[in-house]
């Protein structure tokens, strides 16, 4: 015959390590000034508040996807950027190589001596 285990802990000693659990900064702290480990805690919140568990869990989610927006608006930002600077250096390219081609065909004479030999 299986004996029934007694909690070690009242239910209403959990529910308020669990509360405190929410507004707490660190978990380790609050362990250790309960006389508890952070495992037992983490499996309290798991049981008695399923739902801030399962809110926990999708934050991180959020919070990526949020990373990866301001990612993306920081990339396009850098892309205009570079766009600009390739529109306005082909321009320039451009009035260059005009403007040698307009020396190459002034009429002037050539610079080099031709051999008559």
């Amino acid at each position: 015959m299986a004996r029934k285990r007694v909690a070690r802990y009242p239910l209403s000693f959990r529910r308020e390590a669990v509360e405190r659990m929410k507004e707490c900064g660190s978990i380790t702290e609050l362990a250790k000034e309960l006389g508890l480990t952070r495992v037992s805690l983490y499996k309290w919140r798991e049981q008695l508040d399923p739902d801030s568990v399962a809110i926990r869990n999708a934050v991180p989610i959020v919070s990526r996807t949020a990373e990866l927006e301001k990612q993306i608006g920081r990339l396009k930002r850098a892309l205009a950027d570079k766009t600009l600077e390739t529109d306005f250096f082909r321009g320039a390219l451009q009035k260059v190589e005009a403007r040698r081609r307009q020396s190459r065909t002034s009429g002037g004479k050539i610079s080099t001596t031709t051999s008559g030999k």
